[in-house]
């Protein structure tokens, strides 16, 4: 089969390596859609927890193509997303119940083989049938699990006021599950007018344009919209220079929220007075666990709106595309389709 492997040095190329086959418990999808994510990237460059030779990709929605031993459900033919992470259930953090801390993670598309070839094994315990989405749709299932996981751990308080620092896939989708937790007002702060212009049609109450070079220079466009801050600062960019400026406005008492990957060597200048004085909380989110099913139900009943987020599908040979776009702000979301022709 086809598929992309990243490799030492920053290298990618498109192989031909050996088509997987399913062991016990697992089933053989054949991709349909795998998302492109910015955490591709951190990968490509031996970042989070990349592993070469890597077949990435952990956005995966795929038709089940071949059942291992034992499986009867999911049938053959249907269309499922899939939940990418496997803890090992027997380490220290899995008893304490903390699985996604597991010492064993394993993490398709990011340590073993994801969803950038033409077919993929999972385990068939982790898919969830699409019943009918439209695959557009469906393959925001795990960027969704991931953004409800994020909103789990921020605990929102009923009518909070929330600033939202970032309006990629997962900003947009993030800021739309924060009305569903109980924020009163939305604000998304992002450099492009395009992205933001998809954030009020979402439901944004604010929008706010950033400049990337002088990101102070928005400062007293937010303190005006909320003169003693916000209840809750959402950093989705990955920017240090934004996690900074997160402190200053928050709210005393409340909490910042680190969502965006930074890479691994980054550092943020905090004040401990501050964070002590104003009893402010910073809470990290480090991937999706356990919320697939609850992306796919928000993702079916259409609360979650995603029409326009995909802005390019890409093949095999113009995968570059899909890994330059990731630096273009005009695009929101790429997509890989492996049955695609080159454009």
């Amino acid at each position: 089969m086809k598929a992309i492997v990243f490799r030492e040095g920053s290298r990618w190329t498109v192989e031909h390596v050996e088509t997987p086959r399913p062991g016990p418990g697992e089933v053989r999808l054949r991709i349909v859609r795998t998302g492109v994510c910015g955490t591709d990237e951190h990968l490509l460059h031996g970042g989070f927890i990349a592993k070469f030779p890597l077949i990435p990709g952990h956005e995966m929605l795929g038709e089940v193509d071949a059942l291992g031993e034992g499986v009867t459900s999911p049938g053959l033919g249907t269309v499922v997303t899939v939940d990418n992470t496997i803890y090992c259930g027997e380490c220290r953090a899995c008893i304490k119940g903390q699985a996604l801390f597991c010492a064993n993670f394993t993490s398709l598309g990011c340590n073993v083989p994801g969803g950038f070839a033409e077919y993929v094994v999972v385990r068939a315990a982790k898919t969830f049938p699409t019943l009918g989405l439209e695959p557009d749709v469906a393959v925001l299932a795990e960027p969704t699990a991931c953004a409800i996981h994020g909103v789990d751990i921020l605990g929102l308080k009923p009518a909070s006021d929330v600033l939202v620092f970032g309006a990629g896939p997962t900003g947009l989708i993030l800021s739309q599950l924060l009305r569903m937790a109980g924020a009163a007002r939305v604000t998304v702060v992002a450099p492009t007018e395009s992205k933001l212009a998809l954030a009020r049609n979402f439901g944004a109450d604010h929008t706010v344009v950033i400049d990337r070079a002088n990101p102070d220079r928005v400062l007293p466009q937010l303190r005006r919209l909320a003169p003693d801050g916000f209840d809750a600062v959402i950093e989705a960019t990955g920017s240090t220079a934004v996690l900074e400026q997160s402190v200053g406005l928050t709210a005393t008492g409340g909490t910042v929220l680190v969502y965006g990957l930074a890479k691994e060597d980054a550092y943020a200048r905090l004040s401990p007075y501050e964070i002590f004085s104003r009893e402010l909380t910073i809470k990290g989110s480090f991937a999706q666990a356990f919320t697939m099913g609850r992306a796919m139900l928000a993702l079916r009943s259409g609360k979650i709106r995603t029409d326009g987020i995909i802005t390019d599908v890409v093949g095999f040979d113009d995968f570059g595309r899909a890994l330059s776009n990731l630096k273009d702000s005009s695009q929101v979301k790429t997509i890989m389709d492996p049955s695609r022709h080159t454009a």
